[in-house]
This record gives C-alpha cells, sequence and structure tokens, in this order.
C-alpha cells in the first residue's frame, strides 16, 4: 500500500480553494484544513484592511501548515493555502518534503466574479491583481498538478482527483 499524500490546494484567491479542499478530501477519505485558520490575527486585519501581505507576514502562516502537514505525513490530508511563490511552496516541502500541490487555474474574469459573490470572506476583490502579480505558477520539478477551475465544484473536484491519481506514488 502506498502512503497517502498530503494535498495542499493552492491558487489566488477566489479559485474555489476552500470549496474544493473539503470536497477532495471527503473524496480521499482524508482530514481537511481551512488554511485561512493558521493566519494570526494581524493578518487577518490587514487583508481585511485591502493591504497585501508581505513574506514577513506570510512565514509564520506557511510555517504553521507546514507543521500540520508534516503531522499528518503517511496519513494523508488536504489544506487550502495559496502557495503562490516557489519561495513558499519550498517551505511547504521543507516541513513536509511529501506534500503535493492542487494548483486551482483559471481566467481572471471568471475568479473575479466568483469572488464578488462571495459573502463573508475578508479578501477583497481588489487584491485580486496582487495576487495574479504574486503567482509562480508550479514548476516542473515540483509534485503537482494543475486544474482548471471552470464548471460546477463536484466536476472541478473529478478533474483534481483524477490528476493527482496519476502522479508518481500516487495515494
Amino acid at each position: 500500500m502506498r502512503t497517502p499524500h498530503v494535498v495542499v490546494v493552492m491558487g489566488v484567491a477566489g479559485t474555489g480553494k476552500t470549496t474544493i479542499g473539503p470536497l477532495l478530501a471527503a473524496r480521499l477519505g482524508a482530514p481537511y484544513a481551512e488554511g485561512d485558520d493558521f493566519h494570526p490575527p494581524a493578518n487577518i486585519a490587514k487583508m481585511s484592511a485591502g493591504t497585501p501581505l508581505d513574506d514577513d507576514d506570510r512565514w509564520p502562516w506557511l510555517d504553521a501548515i507546514g507543521v500540520w502537514a508534516h503531522g499528518r505525513a503517511g496519513l494523508g490530508g488536504v489544506v487550502s493555502c495559496s502557495a503562490l511563490k516557489r519561495s513558499y511552496r519550498d517551505r511547504l516541502r521543507a516541513a513536509a518534503p511529501d506534500v503535493v500541490f492542487v494548483h486551482l487555474a483559471g481566467d481572471r474574469t471568471l475568479i473575479e466574479d466568483r469572488m464578488s459573490h462571495r459573502q463573508g470572506h475578508f479578501m477583497p476583490t481588489a487584491l485580486l491583481d496582487s495576487q495574479f502579480a504574486t503567482l509562480q505558477p508550479l514548476d516542473a520539478d515540483e509534485a503537482g498538478v494543475a486544474v482548471d477551475v471552470s464548471g460546477t465544484p463536484e466536476e472541478i473536484t473529478e478533474r483534481a482527483a483524477q490528476a493527482l491519481g496519476k502522479l508518481p506514488d500516487a495515494g
């Protein structure tokens, strides 16, 4: 039996990480952790005010997610985390070397439309440009898959599960 992966569902705000993450976790029979829950209150206040986070803000958040992922090694799990830069993904891999990434990717217009219909989320649509400017898609040497976010949550989840199943040593 192969070791279950810890999957990081990544992408810019509005791609559906919080929707797809739990659906994918259920599909994989693994627990789900909401990446936003790992942010310290100062980060949430900053984003709520429309101020993008800088790397100094993100390191403790990424470290907390890394601790969770490390604790799930060999057990499997799914966590949402924007993981926009290679350096952020490297930091997560330093804590949990076997993590794999599902990059939820899509057209900016579609993502902005979805963000404009969200309620009760601290990330304003105004920060979407900074998210796209920061985004560094997965490199060929990174364990993971890119999944298009068009369609229903169930369709996106199915594409993600199928793509994960094709990775080497997929759990």
